[in-house]
């Protein structure tokens, strides 16, 4: 056996079927697009989401709710992470840039304290905003809360 004696294994390889090129080939005519309609014309493509001209479920659904497009998301930080946060990088005061360089927020989000778990630190804490809660447990502390 040499370079120049190799041949693919006997009926590994097929030709291709030569659709629409006469009638003697058999697949003529249509060309093995059946007969008429849009689908049997060059370019043919239905629209997404189409169903043969039934109704599509994205229209025979519900629609229910609504987004405001003036909703604010804060990224919640409970009293008790607050002071876990405090201990683990000796922070007295507690604002955005201590809490963006710890990696705990990104530097677009705005932070909301809430008021749940132990907290026993006395810290000065910055937010956007703070629950009622949390402004009493820190002010009871002797700590303080500004608002950006």
């Amino acid at each position: 056996m040499e370079l120049h004696n190799l041949k693919p294994a006997a009926g590994s390889i097929k030709s291709r079927k030569r659709i629409a090129r006469g009638q003697g080939s058999g697949k003529g005519g249509t060309a093995t697009r059946g007969h008429k309609g849009a689908k049997s014309r060059s370019g043919w493509k239905s629209k997404r989401g189409f169903e043969g001209g039934q109704m599509p479920i994205q229209m025979r659904l519900p629609k229910r709710g609504f987004t405001s497009p003036n909703r604010v998301e804060y990224v919640p930080i409970n009293l008790e992470r607050l002071q876990e946060i405090s201990l683990k990088y000796k922070l007295e005061t507690v604002d955005l840039d201590a809490l963006i360089s710890a990696g705990i927020v990104r530097k677009n989000d705005k932070v909301k304290i809430l008021g749940t778990g132990e907290f026993t630190a006395k810290l000065a804490v910055t937010a956007h905003a703070v629950s009622s809660a949390a402004k009493e447990a820190i002010e009871a502390l002797g700590g303080s809360v500004n608002l950006v």
